[in-house]
């Protein structure tokens, strides 16, 4: 099977071609340095689309927002499937159901209020509408994603035990949905084998804690760390830095059955084998 791939140098996209290069043909493109015009389509089975403008520290306009993650998706897939291309796989986020919901499923209402949120939403309703019988359209939406060289607060988190023997947050009884990048790897050849059209969702099977996530990490670094509790700080954190006060004790609860059952989907790894593959950096 011939994959177009774009996004090849972000992380998911780098990771997929490497997890199954062996499985898959490769065409790489990239919307930096190449027009959507000038693609050959021939003999390609499945579009993966990974390339985005991600929520950076330097906000974008909504309209750089709809022009990367709305319309350049959405004119490829339009290509795609005049040209005979059989699927197109769009990898979304969780960031359009909004920052609200504590727990969600692939029935839950969507209410993005990031523009890289609105514009993933946006981009989802537009090439579902290019879905039918010779076009299948699959809709992945992961949550956080961790592995080796991954970007986001897992990283930080792993240079904060490396950094500190005491740690102030011990004793957070949250509830947080991750995806190891080995699992939602292995979902996105589900998608592709199993051609099926639709919304996914993916999540590892565990629920994790910030205490019990740094615990997981210090354990695969062979690190002894001192996790306190420490009331004053929790306020403090909430006062002077809201939103990281909201991913350090905040819930977030992503159930995926409806995912598993559809594709008939099981993980390949566990919460606590996807930590020491990220920090031995395994594949």
């Amino acid at each position: 099977m011939k994959i177009l791939l774009t996004g090849s140098s972000g992380y998911i996209g780098n990771r997929f071609t490497s997890q199954y290069k062996n499985k898959y043909i490769f065409e790489k493109f990239s919307l930096l340095t190449q027009k959507l015009q000038d693609i050959k389509f021939d003999g390609i089975d499945t579009v993966l689309h990974c390339a985005a403008l991600v929520h950076q520290k330097q906000e974008h306009s909504y309209e750089k927002y709809n022009e990367i993650n709305v319309e350049y998706p959405v004119h490829l897939a339009k290509l795609a499937k005049e040209n005979g291309v059989r699927q197109f796989i769009f990898i979304s986020t969780i960031a359009v159901y909004g920052e609200e919901k504590e727990k969600l499923d692939e029935n839950t209402i969507c209410n993005p209020i990031t523009p890289y949120g609105k514009s993933k939403l946006e981009a989802e309703k537009e090439l579902l509408k290019l879905n039918d019988n010779n076009f299948v359209v699959s809709i992945i939406r992961p949550p956080m994603v961790y592995g080796k060289d991954a970007p986001g607060n897992i990283d930080s988190l792993v240079k904060l035990v490396k950094k500190l023997p005491i740690i102030p947050l011990g004793g957070i009884e949250n509830k947080r949905s991750f995806i190891s990048i080995q699992n939602l790897c292995h979902l996105i050849d589900v998608v592709i084998e199993r051609q099926k059209a639709g919304v996914f969702l993916a999540s590892d099977d565990e629920l994790l804690s910030t205490s019990r996530l740094i615990e997981l990490i210090s354990k695969n670094l062979n690190k002894k760390v001192y996790l306190l509790k420490i009331p004053f700080f929790e306020s403090l954190l909430k006062l002077v830095k809201p939103s990281f006060h909201k991913r350090l004790y905040g819930s977030l609860e992503v159930d995926n059955n409806i995912t598993k059952e559809k594709l008939n989907l099981k993980n390949r790894y566990s919460v606590e084998e996807g930590i020491r593959l990220m920090l031995n950096g395994e594949c």
